[in-house]
């Protein structure tokens, strides 16, 4: 006994030791060795690292011949490619598996059997021990008969819980079309910008060159020869900003297509909206359309009622059960009276009395639970409510900008026509026409920008509103031209 304890007292120290030091992975220490330390990875983790920089990147989409993407086009190659859609659509089948396989439960489970048993029996007085070798085929059947609701509960779990990730794949996807597209608009929008400063830094070399020659005949200071050349220089610099932007904006777009960043691919070009158009529906009628079509206001609801058939599930474990058994078997043996076909039959109920109070808990767990999601559904309704409202008046405004934005570039053309007519003719300064340049630069990203923004509201709007198709599309019923007049507040 003493060597027992001696013994029980050394594992408990030599455990308690063993507490404060961690098992090494792959022989390597499983933490840093300090708080400003980094952690050396382990030759598992380096191995996994080589096995994917070795894996094959996503498929590129190349066109080989010149061609224009439409937008469908752009869309369809970001919904192949994305892993988020992959992923979602994944997790739905898998959902719906689990769905189908609620459903055996309303039918009975059958099992088959191959039984072998070799025996020897005690001697009896007056008998001699028997030995004996048995064999044969069995099948059992199990049945719930009756579960007092417990059964079709679980299903209807598995059948919300289905629905809701069926809707949060199709939110998904909305959501990877309005990213696409986002990022397809700014890339465009950063193209057109770089085309723009290009007619820009055009604009202000010919005003350099006009510069010389006036200084060349002495018509003007050698002050408007360096204003010039300072105003030609900033064009060239903002050309080579945008220039770098373009490839950023190109880097984030092939990303949002499931491409890596420096894919080479053949960039999708297609135009803005020749005409602006507005949607005539009132906000109250997009805010009705929204609750009804957004995804995931209906993947909260279908959690919701997921969350209520558990409280059923919970409540089943009250109530008894009914079940239905049976074995059937073909027994073979060595001794010719130990051998034949067998059977029996068993109908059970089953009353819990007592489970140590854990069916109260799961009762009220379950409740809570439906509380958290009905609760979870209002806040996503009036986040969906939040988010159409704010979009409606985004697209509204855009509305506005694109028609003023259009103003402001005809003016300003207008404008740098005069200046360099006067200047050439000697009646206008250099600074007159630097300024009127400038501005006909600002008028034009302005414009630029105004487009591209207004076609970025609606594509925000029609996602919001739940109507943004996997063509891209907008699927509103009714849009309106607004070239020159101002929507009604």
């Amino acid at each position: 006994m003493r060597i027992s304890v001696l013994a029980s007292g050394c594992l408990v120290l030599v455990g308690t030791a063993c507490v404060h030091a961690p098992p090494k992975i792959d022989g390597v220490a499983p933490t840093p060795a300090a708080p400003n330390a980094v952690w050396a990875p382990s030759p598992s983790v380096e191995r996994a690292a080589a096995r994917d920089a070795a894996t094959p990147s996503p498929p590129i989409v190349r066109d080989t011949t010149p061609r224009l993407y439409s937008l469908a086009e752009v869309v369809d190659i970001a919904l192949r490619n994305n892993p988020a859609t992959r992923l979602s659509y994944s997790q739905a089948r898998a959902a719906a598996n689990v769905y189908g396989s609620s459903q055996g439960r309303w039918l009975p489970t059958i099992t088959a059997g191959v039984t072998s048993q070799r025996s020897l029996s005690v001697a009896a007085q007056g008998q001699h021990p028997v030995e004996r070798t048995q064999y044969g085929p069995t099948i059992s059947l199990q049945y719930t008969v009756l579960d007092f609701g417990g059964r079709p509960a679980t299903i209807n779990v598995a059948r919300e819980t289905a629905i809701a990730a069926d809707l949060s794949h199709n939110a998904t996807v909305q959501n990877t079309i309005l990213q696409v597209e986002g990022a397809a608009f700014n890339y465009l929008s950063t193209r057109a910008q770089r085309d723009a400063q290009r007619t820009a830094l055009e604009l202000a070399s010919k005003a350099l060159d006009a510069a010389n020659e006036r200084h060349h005949v002495g018509l003007a200071t050698i002050a408007d020869v360096l204003q010039a050349q300072t105003a030609r220089s900033q064009a060239e610099l903002q050309l080579q900003t945008l220039d770098g932007l373009l490839q950023l904006t190109r880097g984030t777009l092939a990303v949002a297509m499931g491409l890596p960043a420096n894919a080479p691919f053949e960039v999708p070009d297609f135009p803005a909206a020749d005409s602006v158009h507005f949607v005539t529906e009132s906000v109250d009628t997009l805010i009705a359309l929204a609750v009804r079509n957004r995804p995931e206001l209906g993947a909260a609801r279908a959690q919701a009622e997921a969350s209520h058939s558990q409280i059923r599930v919970a409540r089943s474990g009250y109530l008894p059960s009914l079940t239905l058994g049976g074995t059937a078997g073909n027994t073979r043996s060595t001794l010719q009276s130990f051998q034949g076909n067998s059977y029996n039959l068993n109908l059970g109920l089953s009353i819990p009395v007592f489970s140590g109070f854990s069916n109260q808990y799961d009762v009220a767990a379950a409740s809570d639970n439906y509380q958290a999601a009905q609760a979870r559904v209002a806040a996503t309704k009036a986040q969906v409510i939040q988010q159409v409202f704010n979009a409606y008046y985004q697209l509204r405004t855009a509305t506005n900008q694109v028609r003023t934005s259009r103003d402001l570039l005809a003016s300003a053309t207008k404008s740098e026509e005069v200046a360099r007519e006067r200047y050439r003719e000697g009646v206008g300064t250099i600074v007159d026409l630097l300024i009127a340049q400038s501005a006909l630069a600002n008028a034009q990203a302005v414009a630029i920008d105004a487009r591209w923004d207004w076609r970025a509201a609606l594509a925000q709007l029609a996602h919001d509103v739940g109507v943004l198709d996997a063509r891209g599309d907008t699927t509103f019923s009714a849009l309106t031209p607004a070239p020159d007049v101002r929507p009604q507040q």
